[in-house]
Formats: structure tokens, sequence, C-alpha cells
């Protein structure tokens, strides 16, 4: 016989909880001494190691019971408990990337603010198999390798940073001017990790500048939607930075 203190140490599980599951007829104890303290032997101790190993696995009390019971189709029961963790992984994916996206905007934003929230409750709110489908639809097929390499808001890769630091960069600089040398440097960047990522496309550079132009356009392609004055502000240093010659002026 193995008093409930002991058991208790050997397991990890709360004399209270023990004292819980016998309430709920999952596992009685085998007998109680005198005093009243509950007594259990080693099937009991078997079977409350299963029940630790199914609540592992994510698996609630009733169903527990109902398992041990063997009044459950154990096969089924798996099958059920795999599809709900995985969906579970799911959902924690996309809270993740929602989190990693919240904060590259804030280093885009320089700051939390309604805005910015009211900005990525939108980005949420699109579906994916929408963004893709829209993509899908104004991208040409020999474009979409190029649609994969852009920087993504809720990734961690190099690239992606790299785009939000620089935009990040930009928009504090704006009351510095767009002719600024500082301002220029980031144009610069810019327009190299452009070339760089989309292989010198001109036509793909072109329709992506477009669509971020356009609030409604970005949102439907899932881009993190930037301020029209922002937006004005690139254009009108993107064009000093051409009208200056380009890169060959701006050393680093």
């Amino acid at each position: 016989m193995i008093a409930i203190q002991e058991i208790s140490k050997l397991t990890g599980i709360s004399v209270r909880t023990l004292r819980y599951y016998e309430e709920i007829a999952l596992l009685i104890p085998i007998s109680k001494t005198e005093g009243g303290h509950r007594l259990y032997g080693h099937e009991e101790l078997k079977k409350l190691q299963q029940i630790i190993f199914l609540k592992n696995l994510g698996f609630k009390l009733k169903e527990i019971q109902k398992l041990l019971n063997e009044t459950w189709e154990w096969s089924t029961s798996l099958e059920h408990q795999l599809a709900f963790v995985l969906a579970e992984q799911e959902k924690l994916k996309q809270i993740e990337n929602t989190i990693i996206g919240l904060k590259n905007a804030l280093a885009i934003e320089g700051g939390l603010n309604e805005a910015l929230i009211q900005k990525m409750i939108k980005l949420s709110n699109r579906e994916n198999e929408k963004k893709q489908a829209f993509r899908k639809q104004i991208f040409a097929t020999d474009e979409w390798h190029l649609v994969q390499s852009l920087p993504n808001l809720n990734r961690n890769d190099p690239n992606s940073l790299e785009w939000m630091g620089l935009l990040g960069q930009l928009k504090q600089m704006m009351s510095y001017g767009a002719e600024s040398e500082q301002v220029q440097r980031i144009i610069k960047r810019m327009m190299e990790k452009s070339t760089e990522g989309y292989q010198d496309n001109e036509s793909f550079i072109e329709k992506m500048w477009e669509i971020r132009k356009s609030p409604s356009l970005s949102e439907k392609v899932g881009l993190y939607p930037l301020d029209e004055d922002f937006l004005n502000f690139i254009e009108q240093a993107y064009n000093i930075y051409e009208a200056k010659g380009g890169a060959e002026n701006y050393e680093y």
C-alpha cells in the first residue's frame, strides 16, 4: 500500500488533485487507514501514470475516464486529438507571426499608436488565401518567384528585417528633407536592394510601386500599409536621387 502523500511525491501530482480525481471517480484509492488517509496499490499508481500521460497529450479528464474504462475508441480519439493539436499549432503560429509583425511595424512607425493597431488589424483580417489569390491575378507566372521574395512584415529573415529598418530610418528622417544626404543614402540602399532582390526587373519594380501607392491594392496584396505622406516623401526622395544621377553620387 502506498499513502497519498507518497503517491504525490512519486508523481508530482498534488494531494488536492488526487482527492479531486477520487471525487470524479477517475482514480479511487484501494482503501483508507483508520485515520481516513487514502491508500493506493501499484495498479492505481499505474493508472495515475496513464492519466498523467493522456493529460500531457491534451485529453480532457472526461475523455481520459472513457479511455481508461475502455468505452472509447482509442484510434479515433488519437486521430481527433492529433487534429486538435495541429490546429492549435497553426493558431500559435499565426499568433507568433502577428507578434513578429507588430514588432517590425514598431520599427517602421517608431512607436505604438492607434493608427498602427488599426493597420495591423486590417492586415490580419485579410485571409491568406485571398491574398494569394489576388497576387496570382495581378502578377504574371514569370513574376511569381519575385513575389515570393518580397519582404514580409511577419518574418524575421535578414532581407525583411533590413527593409523594415530602412523604412523606419527613412520615416524618422522625413524632417531632414527629401534632398538631405542621410535620406539619399537610404534611398540608394533601397534601390540596391530592389535591383538585387528583383533581378533588375524594371517592370516588376514599377508594378510594385504602383501597388504600394494604392492603399486598397496594398491591403489586397498583403503589404504593410504606409501613410500617404510617407509614400509621397519616398517618391520625392527617389526622384531627387534619379535626377542627381543615382548611385554614383552617393558613396558609403
